[in-house]
């Protein structure tokens, strides 16, 4: 049995998407199937414009230098690692409705569903985090 990891992303700065996305692409290297909720200000991880200049917080900002001389992929590139390795990725259908956000707005690739869309996956998981 292929091992499942569910995870709700609702924060929506530059550390937690490197939060989801670290921990969603090695579950997805290691055979396992992955989905990400994006709920609220977790929206932005997957906003066509957004995701690509996510501030460091504030205090951080040498981590900057640190994720540089790492080689640390930038946040669409991991995103798009994400979806080549399969990571299933969800967008709130509340939230965008909320926040007046359209299927367009986001990344390519997604789906659009609420909660039940993402427990139907989450209910037999072997792990669900939240960032």
């Amino acid at each position: 049995m292929a091992t499942k990891l569910a995870i709700i992303a609702s924060n929506g700065g530059l550390f937690d998407a490197y939060k989801v996305f670290n921990i969603a692409t090695a579950a997805a290297a290691t055979d396992a199937e992955v989905a990400i909720f994006f709920t609220f200000e977790g929206l932005n991880l997957i906003h066509k414009q957004a995701y690509q200049q996510l501030p460091m917080p504030a205090g951080k900002e040498h981590y900057a230098e640190g994720f540089k001389a790492a080689n640390v992929p930038a946040i669409p590139e991991l995103v798009g690692m994400a979806q080549e390795m399969n990571v299933k990725i969800i967008a709130c259908q509340m939230t965008m409705d909320v926040m007046n956000l359209k299927k367009e707005d986001f990344i390519e690739g997604i789906d659009v569903g609420g909660a039940v869309t993402f427990l139907d996956f989450a209910k037999d998981a072997n792990a669900t985090l939240t960032f």
